[in-house]
This record gives structure tokens, sequence and C-alpha cells, in this order.
């Protein structure tokens, strides 16, 4: 008796689940990636900002370039449709959101060109079929369906922008937005409190952020109304006086372990959600290197800026065609993947060190 000869190979089906807006699976791992909203930091970091992660931003002395890249991080948010949550001390969220920059949608633009262009030759062969009742094929293009051509929100992976003109209002507003600012969530008498060996404030940005996470589903406890989304979190200068730290007073402080716990606790929540995270840190005021160092390596990825203004590179004849406010991105540090040593499971991390020049007008 003849027995049919069977395979245990099976074609694997695609996922049903829907693609999340901005973002695209990374060509190493296939892990989920967001852009930062710079496209050329995208391309330093590996393609983009993997979700669940924590991206930290060493703040330049000046602070103006590490503020612009959070702009361009929640910027891109808005762009992508994404739910934003935004923490700061020292300026309202609100007034961040006023100030990000409009975006370049180039690709919009090219599409309702291409559409408008592919109407008016629809047109002209329709017309055209009246006169030649030959012409069959334009009877087939003019019985065809209107298409809807607009986009909710662009659909592709990281955008450009224009720093001289600010986002519309109808935009910024077009995304659902979180905002903690913490001089209206921590009372002056609570201000320099520690619970739990935490600064006050951490406890309640974290408490804010649990929060979002779990009532709008992005840690799958509840389904989402909509089509799945992420959360990008953008925080000020964590870490600063205005936070209520002591990190950068002096070298033994007395909350030294304040700032680490709190991103400890973070990673943990951005680790079981659609969630990303982007963080700026005053690092040049850290005094203790044991303190930046334990926060460095709770950082998934470690940018740090620095300015060429007042420094020997402002003058250099290299940098002449240039801008004289430069920035640099100079540590860069992957978590994964994991690398199994005799000593145990280290992480790999990789230092790049590469200049980064907005070039002169």
């Amino acid at each position: 008796m003849a027995t049919r000869a069977g395979t245990s190979f099976q074609r694997r089906a695609r996922s049903k689940r829907a693609p999340v807006p901005g973002t695209r699976p990374s060509l190493h791992n296939g892990q989920l990636l967001l852009s930062t909203g710079v496209p050329s930091l995208d391309y330093l970091i590996g393609g983009g900002l993997a979700v669940g992660t924590l991206l930290l931003v060493e703040e330049d002395r000046y602070e103006s370039y590490s503020r612009m890249l959070l702009k361009y991080f929640v910027a891109e948010g808005i762009v992508c449709g994404h739910s934003l949550l935004i923490a700061s001390a020292k300026d309202h969220p609100e007034e961040i959101l006023q100030e990000l920059p409009a975006p370049l949608l180039d690709d919009v633009i090219e599409i309702k060109e291409s559409n408008k262009e592919t109407e008016d030759n629809l047109a002209d062969i329709t017309s055209a079929a009246g006169l030649q009742d030959s012409m069959s094929i334009a009877w087939r293009y003019q019985n065809l369906p209107v298409v809807q051509t607009a986009l909710t929100s662009s659909s592709r992976f990281g955008h450009y922008y224009d720093v001289s003109k600010t986002m519309s209002p109808e935009l910024q507003h077009s995304v659902n937005c979180h905002s903690f600012f913490r001089p209206d969530e921590v009372p002056l008498d609570l201000a320099a409190a520690e619970f739990s060996n935490m600064n006050f404030g951490y406890v309640k940005l974290l408490r804010a952020i649990q929060r979002v996470i779990r009532e709008e589903g992005f840690d799958g406890s509840s389904p989402q109304t909509k089509q799945r989304n992420i959360l990008r979190i953008g925080i000020h200068s964590l870490g600063s006086v205005l936070w209520g730290d002591d990190v950068g007073l002096n070298e033994t402080p007395e909350s030294a372990y304040s700032l680490t716990r709190f991103l400890y606790a973070l990673r943990g929540l951005l680790r079981t959600s659609l969630s990303a995270c982007m963080i700026t840190v005053p690092a040049y005021l850290i005094q203790n290197k044991a303190v930046i160092g334990r926060v460095v390596k709770l950082s998934d990825t470690v940018i740090g800026l620095e300015s060429f203004n007042a420094s020997e590179r402002e003058t250099n004849p290299i940098y002449k065609d240039y801008h004289e406010t430069a920035f640099a991105s100079r540590l860069v540090r992957h978590s994964e993947p994991i690398k199994q040593t005799r000593c145990g499971r280290i992480s790999q991390t990789a230092e790049l060190r590469m200049w980064w020049c907005s070039q002169r007008q």
C-alpha cells in the first residue's frame, strides 16, 4: 500500500496584526523601531530607536541642542500619530508643544501632485474618448471609482523639519498628549521629600507614566480602542535641581541613588509596553562620576552633545563651512545583543565618535 510522503515543514503565515504607524522592523533582529525625528541620528543608532527602550541625551552646556532633539522626537510622534507624554520641571509642556518645528511632508505633497497629474491625464483621455469611439481603454478609465488620497498621518519613516516655522495648532492637537509639569504636580512642602528612597517628583512621574500605559492599553492589559499605537515619552533635563535632585550640587549628594532608581523602574515599564522614551540629562553638572556611570549603564542608548560655541573648533578652519554652533554625538551604547563570557553575561558596548555639523546657509 502506497503512502503519501509528507513533510513537517509549513509555510510561515504572516501576522494578521495591523502594522503600527510610524514604525518598521529592524533589519538585524526584527525588533520594532521608531524614528527619533532626525534621520541621520536614526542611522547612527542602528536604524532607529527600538520600542521598549530608553534613549539618554547628555545635554550640552548651552542646552539648546538637547532641547531641539527632544522637540524633534515629539514632533515626529505627532506626524506619525503616536500618543505623547511630555514631562518637564522648567518649561511647561504646552510651551514645548508650541515651539515644535513644522514638518516637511514631502511624501504627502508628492502623492497629491502625482494624483493630480493622473486625474488630469484621465480627464484628457476621457475627453478624447468622447470624440473617438474607437478608444475603448479611455472608457474604462472614465468608469473607475474615485480613490481617497488624503493621508491622516505620514507613512514615511523619519521626516525633516523646518526650524524657522512652528507646527500648526491643528496638527499639535491631532494626537493624544499628556503632560507632567513638576511645579503643578509636587507641593512645595513635599518638594524635597523622599519616598522609598526616591525623589517625590520621580515617584509622581512614575505613577503618571504607569497610569497612562495602563489606562490606554499600551501594556496589553486592556485592548486599545483603535489600532495599535505607540506612546512616546519625553522628559526634559531630568536630574537637575529643578527636579529636586542634588546630584549636580556636590560630589557626595544625599540622594545619590534616587535618579538611578527612577531609571531602573522606568525601564521596567518600557520593557512591558508599546512605548519609547527620550530623556535629556545635564551630565556636565553631575560631579560624581559613579552616578553618571550608573545612569549610562541603565540606558539603552546614550548620545552626548557638544556645542562648538566657545571652543577651539569654532575658529578651526576645517569647520569654516559649518555653522558656528554645531554639535557632535559622542557615545552610542546598545544593550543588545548580549554576549556570553566566562565571567557571565555582559552587554556589548559600542563607542562611536561622529561629527554632526549644521552647514552655513
